[in-house]
C-alpha cells in the first residue's frame, strides 16, 4: 500500500510524506538534499517497503509541504520531522538522510537520540571547508532555481549520467521554490555539527559515492572518524546522489546494515 499525503508539525504547519510499507519491524525514515525532494526516495521506498514501514518527508518549503515560516533553521526542520514521525505513530526509526538530510539526521539525533535506531548518512559531512563559497553561489543561484538546476546537474552525477536521472533530477529541482531552496542552502552548507557527531552512539553507516565532488570521500571519512560506532562504505560508480544512481548498491548497503543492527 502506498500513501501520499501530509501531516502536521510542531512548526504549525503541515509537511509532505509518502509511505510505504507497514508492520511491527522497526520503521525507515528518508531525508532528501537540498535540491530535492521526497520523491527520490522512490527506489527505497519500493524497496523498503516489503519489510517495514518505509517514510520519506519533505521539509517545510518543500515538495508537498507549506512554506517553511520565516527564520526556519536545520534544527527547526530536524524537530518538523521528529514531530511529524509522533504524529504518524512511528516513535522510533531508523533514520537515512543524504546530504542535507544527512546534516538533518544529525540534528535530530541531537534533539531526541532515544527516538533514532541507527544513523545512516549519505553523501554528507559534519563540516564543510568549502560551505560559505557554495552557499554564497547557492543564493545566487536560488533566483532561478529552473536555470540553476540545468547548470549544477552534470556536477551531481557521475559522468556519463543516466539521462531519464538526469531529466528526474533536473526536474525535481525546478519545482523547489527560491525561497525554500535559499532556506535548505543555509541549513546544510553553514552546518558544523562536529560536536553533535561525536555524541552519537548509535550504529552508523556512512555512504558516499566514489565520484561524489560535492561533499567527496574525504569528508565522508572525517564524519567516521568523529562518530564512535561508524563505519564507512564507498559505493563505486556515483555520484553525489547515490540512492538515485546505483540504487540496489545502496539499497543492499542499507539493509546489510540494519540487519546487523537488528541482530
Amino acid at each position: 500500500m502506498n500513501r501520499m499525503a501530509r501531516v502536521s508539525t510542531s512548526l504549525g504547519i503541515a509537511i509532505g510524506y509518502d509511505e510505504t510499507g507497514g508492520g511491527e519491524a522497526t520503521p525507515i525514515v528518508f531525508l532528501h538534499g537540498v535540491g530535492s525532494d521526497k520523491s527520490v526516495w522512490r527506489p527505497q521506498l519500493g524497496h523498503f517497503g516489503q519489510a517495514r514501514r518505509a517514510i520519506a518527508f519533505d521539509y517545510p518549503g518543500y515538495g508537498d509541504s507549506d512554506p517553511a515560516p520565516e527564520g526556519t533553521t536545520r534544527d527547526d526542520y530536524a524537530a518538523a520531522i521528529l514531530s511529524a514521525m509522533r504524529e504518524l505513530g512511528a516513535d522510533r526509526a531508523h533514520v537515512c538522510g543524504l546530504s542535507l538530510g544527512g546534516v538533518i539526521a544529525i540534528a535530530m539525533h541531537a534533539q531526541a537520540p532515544e527516538r533514532c535506531a541507527s544513523l545512516i548518512l549519505a553523501d554528507t559531512f559534519a563540516v564543510h571547508p568549502d560551505g560559505r563559497a557554495i552557499y554564497e553561489r547557492s543564493l545566487a543561484g536560488s533566483t532561478n532555481v529552473p536555470a540553476m538546476a540545468e547548470a549544477r546537474v552534470d556536477a551531481l552525477l557521475a559522468q556519463p549520467a543516466d539521462a531519464a536521472v538526469r531529466r528526474e533530477v533536473v526536474e525535481t529541482m525546478s519545482r523547489i521554490s527560491s525561497e525554500g531552496y535559499r532556506i535548505g542552502a543555509e541549513a546544510v552548507w553553514l552546518a558544523d555539527q562536529r560536536d553533535r557527531a561525536q555524541e552519537i552512539a548509535l550504529s552508523t553507516l556512512v555512504l558516499v559515492g566514489d565520484q561524489d565532488v560535492i561533499t567527496p570521500v574525504e569528508l565522508s571519512a572525517e564524519l567516521v572518524q568523529l562518530i564512535p560506532h561508524a563505519r564507512l562504505e564507498v559505493i563505486g560508480g556515483a555520484g553525489h546522489l547515490t540512492n538515485l544512481e546505483k540504487p540496489e548498491a545502496f539499497n543492499r548497503a542499507v539493509d546489510q546494515f540494519i540487519g546487523g543492527v537488528e541482530g
